[in-house]
């Protein structure tokens, strides 16, 4: 287990079932298809988290440690672990065309280099493709420096996910 060095909560907000991690300079990773696990997928050097609602906002909490954390298991649906690499050292939560309100912390907080993202999820089947007021769906995201690993899905259990993994 980890000492964590960051943790910091935001609304973030959702355009077209995602918001997206990236790296102004440079591709976050391989190409990863939607249907390996229905959570997170690479595209375009860009990672992609994919949410049950189609726009609106989605409470998303980042937690940076030193080395690899437990899993969080609480009421978490969905755990998918990836790989991602920053090439400027500016890894970052992003909408996919809005700005954050405030930005949440860099994943990339030791600088350019690799990195491991442990995405957890949860609420994604209480709003499918709606644009609900309120939020109805929550994200962690535990980041630490790692080599490249292969993708892992250590949770699959919602139903939003299981149709995405069939598409």
């Amino acid at each position: 287990m980890s000492d964590e060095v960051e943790r910091d909560s935001q609304h973030v907000p959702v355009e077209y079932h995602q918001f997206d991690i990236s790296d102004e300079d440079g591709p976050t990773g391989l190409d990863l298809d939607r249907t390996h696990n229905g959570l997170v997928r690479t595209a375009d050097g860009v990672t992609i988290v994919s949410t049950g609602i189609h726009t609106g906002y989605v409470d998303v909490t980042v937690s940076l440690h030193e080395a690899e954390p437990s899993p969080d298991d609480g009421t978490w649906q969905e755990i998918v672990e990836i790989s991602a690499h920053s090439a400027s050292g500016g890894l970052m939560v992003r909408g996919m065309m809005a700005d954050l309100e405030e930005e949440l912390p860099v994943l990339s907080f030791r600088g350019p280099g690799d990195y491991r993202l442990r995405i957890h999820a949860r609420g994604r089947d209480t709003a499918v493709d709606l644009a609900p007021d309120e939020v109805t769906e929550w994200y962690l995201i535990q980041a630490w420096p790692a080599p490249r690993q292969e993708a892992a899905a250590l949770r699959l259990t919602d139903g939003y996910g299981a149709t995405v993994r069939q598409r």
